[in-house]
């Protein structure tokens, strides 16, 4: 978890401007030096909680990630709540100011107390009920490639686990993994992000982990998250323990890491192919994935262009199907996840909107397209099932489960 300077100081600036404004107001408002005294000392403690996150140190092993993203949110919550007063009351001045209208500066506070206190309600439902509530998504995919043995197959994607946000709290994990049994898949597949920041976060999580059934299997990648950058590590080699930690755990409860390799599903005489890569990072992400070395036994063309077998790629970070996959693969299906919708998402009607949608054009949900040879090409991104930065999921943003049912389409 990163806290930049540059961050840090329009936090700062942000912190001093709501409250200066939030004081002069109450100046204004009231002449009970009282409300004024408290809402002084209440602003100075919550700086003072922002200089304790601050100082706080986050990427050394030792650390616990945990404090530090409980007290980054807590106070997020209540300047949230402080800048819906602020842009109410701006709006009644500005009322008042253009249309002389005289109650608009009272009506605006009381607005913007309501609106405040809503706002600051949402944040703490995205905490105890919003990132508990699972929901599952259903999608079926129809394809002439998709073998006659393989029409009914059921696919599960979960992604973005991020274990260290529930540090020993395994309930939320066992409700999932009793949630994605019920559905009886035939294969469970996993995109990416299991831990925050080291491997030993898994560990409270090696006997639930372990219950996840489906007659194929669980395959899994690694996301960004899983390689250990975001740590300093003390020691030369400690950062390749890790990860050959986070390998072995995979082992032990009964996941089939994908990195940078290929898979055989077969039924009857028919098959499908699954392949995993490792990270492939838009910037600042790093990448270590390796289409090519993936697919270097083909005997066809270099990305299987000749081959006509369905293909499913799971691949972390979306912008690689945006990117390259969508154009140059002929790949049937990618499942993707990293971007949990920046866990927030609104959904009123039919219109889905998250901020991710600035950052990436696939956030979440099904997309598909027509690649450079003329072939449709999916994808499918899983908001995913965890939290990082802020322990919250807001509005729509709950922890997905996917169901993907695959069926054969034409004679």
């Amino acid at each position: 978890m990163r806290i930049p300077v540059a961050a840090a100081v329009i936090l700062f600036l942000f912190s001093f401007l709501t409250d200066f404004y939030i004081h002069r107001d109450i100046c204004r408002a009231s002449k009970r030096k009282c409300w004024q005294v408290v809402y002084l000392v209440s602003s100075v403690l919550c700086w003072m909680l922002l200089i304790a996150v601050l100082c706080m140190p986050r990427r050394s092993e030792d650390s616990d990630i945990l404090p530090v993203m409980w007290m980054l949110y807590t106070y997020l919550t209540i300047y949230v709540a402080k800048a819906g007063y602020v842009i109410c009351s701006l709006i009644g001045r500005l009322l008042k100011a253009v249309g002389k209208w005289t109650n608009a500066v009272r009506i605006s506070r009381i607005v913007g107390i309501v609106a405040g206190t809503a706002l600051f309600f949402s944040m703490w439902w995205g905490v105890v009920y919003t990132r508990r509530h699972i929901e599952v998504t259903a999608l079926e995919i129809s394809s002439p490639q998709i073998p006659k043995p393989f029409s009914g197959y059921r696919i599960v994607q979960i992604s973005d686990l991020h274990l260290g946000t529930w540090g020993n709290d395994t309930a939320f994990v066992s409700e999932l993994v009793d949630s994605i049994n019920s559905l009886h898949p035939d294969l469970i597949v996993f995109t990416g992000d299991i831990v925050n920041r080291q491997t030993k976060e898994v560990f409270p999580f090696e006997k639930t982990l372990s219950r996840l059934k489906a007659s194929d299997g669980v395959m899994s990648i690694l996301g960004n998250h899983d390689y250990g950058d975001y740590m300093d590590w003390k020691e030369e080699g400690a950062r390749d323990e890790n990860n050959r930690l986070l390998a072995a755990f995979q082992e032990r409860i009964g996941w089939d890491l994908l990195n940078n390799e290929r898979r055989f599903v077969v039924r009857d005489n028919d098959s499908i192919m699954i392949v995993g890569v490792e990270n492939v990072g838009d910037p600042p992400f790093p990448s270590y994935g390796d289409l090519e070395f993936a697919l270097s036994s083909s005997k066809d063309s270099l990305y299987h262009q000749n081959d006509r077998r369905f293909k499913i790629l799971l691949s972390h970070n979306p912008a690689h199907w945006d990117e390259f996959v969508s154009h140059e693969t002929n790949f049937g299906l990618t499942l993707s996840g990293h971007t949990h919708a920046m866990q927030c998402e609104i959904n009123l009607f039919g219109w889905k909107w998250s901020p991710a949608k600035y950052r990436y054009e696939q956030w979440g949900g099904y997309f598909e397209r027509i690649n450079d040879q003329g072939q449709p090409v999916r994808l499918y991104v899983n908001i995913g099932a965890g939290e990082v930065g802020m322990p919250s999921r807001l509005f729509r943003a709950y922890p997905e489960i996917t169901l993907i049912t695959l069926m054969h389409e034409g004679g």
